[in-house]
């Protein structure tokens, strides 16, 4: 169902709100360890059935699987590891668009608070130089010291709410998984490439009357 918000702000903030709880609950469903493996680059053979659901099944149209089965493992971790990534800006995008900030100063020292920060891509723009840097240097400390880009397992043993599955379970929530960050990669490109034509970012365009559709719940 689309349903055409008015402009009204407590409406706006409560679809918005509603948007969040929805996206987060997807999220927290769909972050699930893969199978573990020690170091190694040796294809374990279910992962080549993560992610084959219907309607698609195995979706390679440019028949890489047959051309180049090395690079599968690879390309499979960086599938996942981007459709985590993407998952969870799509979430910060909800929550920042539904008017929620952290409270206080992101640099006390520029008197720049959290609030300050614009919603959308136009925000990076508005975070000081040493932010910027800070938040590169933490990335590729988590890339090379806590969750190593060379392993391509997927499991970070941050577990599953604490849980050890496996069987059909484990393999429905890898689907899950995997498919929740295909959807989310398109999801965020959308909006980015929404927000670069239009100029709006998602609040604005819901409060000048636009459309927004989330199945099952606008």
């Amino acid at each position: 169902q689309i349903r055409n918000l008015e402009q009204n702000p407590s409406e706006l903030k409560s679809t918005m709100k509603l948007a969040v709880l929805a996206a987060t609950i997807s999220v927290a469903a769909a972050f699930a360890p893969a199978a573990k493996q020690a170091t190694s680059t040796s294809l374990k053979a279910n992962e080549l059935e993560i992610g084959v659901t219907a309607p698609l099944g195995v979706f390679d149209p440019f028949n890489q699987l047959t051309l180049f089965p090395e690079k599968f493992e690879r390309r499979r971790a960086v599938e996942r590891k981007h459709g985590r990534i993407a998952m969870v800006a799509v979430v910060g995008m909800l929550v920042h668009n539904a008017g929620i900030e952290f409270p206080g100063y992101l640099s006390p020292s520029l008197g720049v608070k959290f609030s300050d920060i614009p919603d959308g891509f136009g925000g990076i723009f508005a975070v000081p130089t040493l932010g910027l840097i800070q938040i590169l240097l933490a990335i590729g400390f988590m890339e090379g010291a806590v969750w190593n880009a060379s392993d391509y397992s997927g499991d970070y043993g941050t577990g599953y709410l604490g849980k050890t599955l496996e069987g059909e379970e484990l393999k429905t929530k890898l689907d899950l998984e995997l498919n929740q960050g295909r959807a989310a990669m398109m999801g965020i490109f959308g909006a980015l490439i929404q927000e670069g034509i239009q100029g709006q970012t998602l609040a604005e365009h819901i409060a000048d009357g636009g459309k927004i559709l989330i199945p099952g719940i606008i």
